[in-house]
């Protein structure tokens, strides 16, 4: 290794995917000197104050907070600027003004959850699920101008199985993420850097977008081939999770979450329609081409459960999903 330089690092992030860089630049021997996170927010039914998650690791470490409303505001700004860092990094938060990301020496770099070009935006992890990605990965790249269109420092790949989620992506990008973070740290450090641009970067096609996730995006249409409709279950499975209204017995009966499905060859007759097997233990519902059977589900004003479950305290005897 070159002689590595001490830095002095700002941390901008807020959820759980950001932690995990913190912690590992911190075990690392790097010099953290601030860290910026959210405000606290109201949550659950008493709207207690919630920390970040962020929040509660730097608290732990007994690291300097910034918490700004507004990343403009001249006193935010100016406690920055005091810092005097050498380098920002920025995991999972918001879009920095010109004013921070250009105020180290060293610059300031992201870390995303894309092998970008592809899935620049808020919800990486999920669009490539929902696109049925055989692969994905983490980029580190420095900021500019235009949102996640930096020059590429580094990039780590994995596989994603037809088994997993969305959850289960995140879970392993966050500990890859984590070791990138350190090792491009480290890098900066030493100086023994080159950036590449996007458009350069070997088989990297084109840029593709990944927008918020709202509530109309998990909606799910049973006309669409099965597979497709099992990719945007998985890819939404744990949070926010693809739903559907349903109709029990001609009535409504509220939304329903689904969680996990297996596909099935048994053709399809009517799309959103639900067959019980003979035994009461599963449930296939119908999409544009062949069923799909629901493993795990959560009705509405209930916890998860299986399928098998569900059915055991469920009376229905015709349900449709829609």
């Amino acid at each position: 290794m070159h002689d590595r330089k001490e830095l002095k690092i700002v941390f901008f992030g807020t959820p759980d995917f950001a932690v995990a860089s913190l912690e590992a630049l911190i075990d690392a021997g790097h010099r953290i000197v601030g860290v910026v996170t959210g405000p606290d927010k109201p949550a659950g039914r008493g709207k207690h104050l919630m920390q970040s998650a962020v929040k509660q690791a730097a608290l732990r470490h007994g690291l300097h907070i910034m918490q700004p409303e507004k990343l403009k505001n001249p006193e935010f700004i100016e406690e920055l600027r005091g810092l005097d860092a050498d380098l920002f990094i920025v995991i999972a938060f918001r879009m920095l003004p010109e004013a921070v990301w250009t105020m180290p020496p060293a610059g300031t770099f992201n870390l995303h959850a894309s092998l970008l070009p592809r899935y620049r935006g808020a919800a990486p992890i999920n669009w490539a699920v929902i696109n049925g990605d055989k692969e994905t990965g983490v980029t580190t790249f420095f900021l500019k101008h235009e949102i996640d269109t930096g020059d590429v420092i580094s990039q780590e790949r994995i596989a994603i199985s037809d088994d997993d989620d969305a959850g289960t992506v995140h879970d392993r990008l966050m500990e890859l993420g984590a070791r990138l973070t350190v090792e491009t740290a480290d890098r900066i450090a030493e100086g023994n850097l080159k950036a590449t641009p996007q458009a350069e970067m070997a088989g990297a096609g084109k840029a593709t977008p990944a927008p918020k996730i709202f509530k109309d995006t998990c909606h799910i249409d049973w006309t669409r081939p099965a597979a497709e409709v099992r990719n945007l279950i998985r890819g939404l499975a744990p949070y926010p999770a693809a739903w559907s209204a349903m109709t029990a017995d001609g009535n409504d009966a509220g939304t329903v979450k689904i969680f996990k499905t297996a596909l099935t060859e048994e053709p399809a007759a009517e799309p959103g329609k639900v067959t019980v097997t003979d035994n009461r233990k599963g449930m296939k519902v119908d999409c544009g081409d062949v069923r799909l059977e629901i493993l795990s589900l959560q009705p509405q004003g209930k916890r998860r459960m299986s399928a098998d479950e569900y059915l055991r305290g469920c009376r229905f005897n015709e349900m449709e999903l829609n």
